[in-house]
C-alpha cells in the first residue's frame, strides 16, 4: 500500500507536470504564419529563374527584365502579397539547394520526386497537369518506352530535373546523357550526338520548333502534376493552404490554362500536336 507521504504528494507532482506541459506547448508549436509573414516582411518574394526555359522564363536581353507564365504566376501571387519579385538564376537541378540555403522562397512547375521531397513541400494541388514527350528529328519512330529502351538509343536529359529520373526508370538501356540546360540539349539532337531528349509536353514543342523536329508522346503515357513547391520549415503551413487556395481558384476559373495557351501562341509555338485525349 501507498503509505500517506506518497499519497499527499502524488497530486503535487501531476500538478508540476500538468504545468510543465502547458508552459512548453506554446513554444513547441511553431506559428504556422511565419513564413509567410517572413516574406511579407522582407517586401520580396525570391522566385527562381532559368534561361533557356521560355516561354515559362523569358529574359528581355535589352533589359535584363524576366517575363514568362511562371513570372506573370509569381508577379500576381506577389502582387496579393504586397511585395516584390526578386529574380534569383538558377537550374532545375539546383532548386532543393536553393530552397535550403534560403536563396528562393517559391518553384514553379516542379514534378514531385521523393529525393528533392526531404526539403520541398509541394502543393497537392498541381497548377496544370503535363506529360512526358521525346523531342526527335523528323523520321526518329519510335513511339513507345520500350522502343527506346535500347543500348543503341542515345537520350539526353537535362541533369538533376525529373526527366532524368524518367529516363532512367524507363529506358535504362539506352545511353543517357545529362546536360545542364535544355539549349545543350537541343545542340546534342542538332549535332546528331543523341536522337532524342526527354522533356515535360510543353518544353518538348519549344524544342521542336528550335531543331523542326517532332514530338511524341511515348507509349504508355506519362502524366505528371506540375506544382508548386515551398521549403520545408516550421511555420509554412499558413503559406502552403494560401497557395493551395490560389491554385484552386486559377485551375477552376481557367486561369492557368488560359495563361499557359496565351503563352504558348504568343511564342509562336503549335499546340495541335497534343493528343485529343491530353488535358492541362
Amino acid at each position: 500500500m501507498r503509505s500517506v507521504k506518497q499519497i499527499l504528494s502524488l497530486p503535487a507532482f501531476v500538478f508540476a507536470l500538468a504545468m510543465a506541459l502547458v508552459l512548453t506547448a506554446p513554444q513547441a508549436m511553431a506559428d504556422p504564419n511565419a513564413t509567410l509573414d517572413r516574406i511579407k516582411s522582407s517586401g520580396v518574394l525570391k522566385v527562381p529563374v532559368m534561361i533557356g526555359e521560355e516561354p515559362g522564363y523569358v529574359k528581355d536581353p535589352a533589359t535584363g527584365n524576366w517575363g514568362g507564365f511562371y513570372m506573370d504566376w509569381a508577379t500576381d501571387i506577389a502582387g496579393i502579397l504586397g511585395v516584390k519579385i526578386q529574380p534569383v538564376e538558377t537550374t532545375w537541378g539546383n532548386l532543393a539547394a536553393d530552397f535550403q540555403a534560403n536563396k528562393i522562397d517559391i518553384a514553379f512547375g516542379l514534378n514531385p520526386n521523393p529525393k528533392r521531397g526531404l526539403v520541398v513541400d509541394y502543393l497537392n494541388a498541381p497548377i496544370f497537369t503535363d506529360a512526358w514527350a521525346i523531342v526527335s528529328k523528323k523520321g526518329f519512330g519510335k513511339k513507345t518506352w520500350a522502343e527506346l529502351n535500347d543500348p543503341s538509343v542515345r537520350i539526353v536529359v537535362q541533369k538533376g530535373g525529373t526527366m532524368q529520373v524518367v529516363a532512367e526508370a524507363m529506358t535504362p538501356k539506352a545511353k543517357i546523357i545529362p546536360v545542364e540546360e535544355r539549349p545543350l540539349g537541343a545542340l546534342e539532337l542538332q549535332a546528331n550526338r543523341a536522337d532524342v531528349m526527354i522533356l515535360a509536353i510543353f518544353d518538348a514543342v519549344q524544342v521542336q520548333k528550335q531543331i523542326n523536329g517532332e514530338v511524341t508522346l511515348p507509349k504508355p503515357m506519362l502524366l505528371n502534376p506540375a506544382t508548386i513547391g515551398v521549403k520545408r520549415e516550421d511555420g509554412n503551413e499558413g503559406y502552403a493552404n494560401w497557395l493551395t487556395n490560389w491554385v484552386n481558384q486559377q485551375r477552376a476559373l481557367g486561369l492557368a490554362q488560359g495563361k499557359l495557351r496565351a503563352s504558348f501562341e504568343k511564342a509562336g509555338i503549335d499546340l495541335s500536336v497534343l493528343p485529343a485525349d491530353f488535358s492541362f
